[in-house]
């Protein structure tokens, strides 16, 4: 039975229709990862799971319960069983590392004894104990990724969001991203859903792939059904020939 269910999702900004009707399936404790050119909504898809924006259409369900048009109440408690790792980090830079990571438990009035203990315990599981003073600006781009993946697992979230994970990392650190990911998922008892435009990750880290295309899913399968997909559409972009639709993607961008 799928945990995360899109039925029908219909998306747009003015006249630019992102999604015509969406529809997957994500399992417990799988690593799903969405790819897809720029401008496709592979990041729109995860916002809408979390609230940050509202369907136009159809519906989304968590855990057998419609979520999709409920208020802020909802979607409160929603995004205490789903954390999102945003592509940034989106840190707070007038906060520690300590502070950042204890963020959303202080929001939840967590005591600050549990506080301490999952601040370290988060910190440890993404390689980045000992660092709990430094802030933000002290950090390298792979560093403020592992923090604000603390950040998320502190929480202990039944569903990890990672968008775009690897996205301006060098080739060291996109493969420090691939090992944690895998590391948590061995660890943790999670579902995780990566969007990702980079291929190398895509294979490395995933049970299924979904390509989103035109404002559907036209594939979904595991990575070696992927690379023998003779769908011509999903061969030119794990070839590299997809081509993007740059308006497109600069509009998704300004929406947050």
């Amino acid at each position: 039975m799928a945990l995360i269910e899109f039925r029908g999702v219909q998306k747009a900004f003015g006249p630019k229709v992102v999604y015509r009707g969406l529809d997957l399936d994500v399992f417990p404790n799988e690593v799903l990862t969405i790819i897809g050119g720029s401008g496709q909504g592979k990041s729109v898809m995860l916002k809408m799971l979390i609230g940050l924006l509202s369907v136009d259409a159809g519906t989304i369900a968590f855990d057998g319960e419609v979520i999709s048009g409920r208020d802020e109440a909802c979607f409160a408690a929603v995004r205490r069983r789903i954390a999102m790792l945003f592509q940034g980090a989106a840190l707070f830079d007038s906060l520690s590392v300590r502070d950042n990571v204890a963020y959303g438990l202080r929001e939840q009035r967590a005591p600050e004894g549990l506080v301490a203990e999952r601040v370290k315990e988060a910190l440890a599981f993404v390689g980045m104990e000992g660092s709990e003073e430094l802030w933000p600006a002290e950090l390298s781009s792979g560093m403020k990724k592992r923090v604000g993946l603390a950040r998320a697992i502190a929480m202990r979230p039944q569903v990890l969001l990672y968008d775009e994970p690897t996205t301006g990392l060098d080739p060291v650190n996109v493969e420090r991203i691939i090992e944690l990911i895998l590391h948590l998922q061995r660890n943790l008892d999670v579902t995780s859903i990566v969007v990702t435009h980079d291929m190398h990750s895509a294979l490395s880290i995933s049970d299924r792939i979904a390509m989103i295309h035109s404002g559907t899913v036209i594939f979904t399968g595991t990575p070696a059904e992927l690379l023998a997909s003779e769908d011509r559409r999903v061969r030119d972009f794990v070839e590299g020939n997809a081509p993007e639709d740059e308006a497109v993607d600069e509009l998704l961008r300004s929406v947050g």
